[in-house]
């Protein structure tokens, strides 16, 4: 399994992620650069697939990598029913160009 390292030690990469994949969730839109998005994508994807479930293990699950509860309940009740009919695919990232300090691709990713 290959992933991206993102600059950062085992800790930080994983509180990264649970920071920006709860921002998605919550937000249903954030801007972020291109391998952050890319990670980010296949995480925010296996939570969609947990909220679908919705069984108490599934929420557990979810709850023990998002950050925030408030979104774990708006991912079960309301995001995962969006989604009920649809076999993955939920997110699109939709490249916005370079960053003006450090030229660094930025990205818009979203949830369709």
């Amino acid at each position: 399994m290959t992933y991206r390292k993102l600059g950062r030690n085992t800790g930080q990469r994983r509180a990264l992620l649970r920071n920006i994949a709860t921002s998605l969730i919550k937000y249903g839109r954030i801007e972020t650069t291109e391998p952050k998005a890319k990670e980010l994508k296949s995480i925010v994807e296996k939570m969609i697939t947990l909220g679908k479930q919705g069984d108490l293990h599934s929420r557990r699950l979810a709850e023990a990598y998002l950050m925030d509860e408030s979104v774990v309940k708006d991912l079960f009740d309301n995001v995962s029913k969006k989604y009920a009919d649809r076999q993955g695919g939920y997110t699109r990232v939709i490249k916005t160009g370079n960053r003006r300090g450090d030229a660094s691709p930025m990205v818009i990713i979203e949830l369709v």
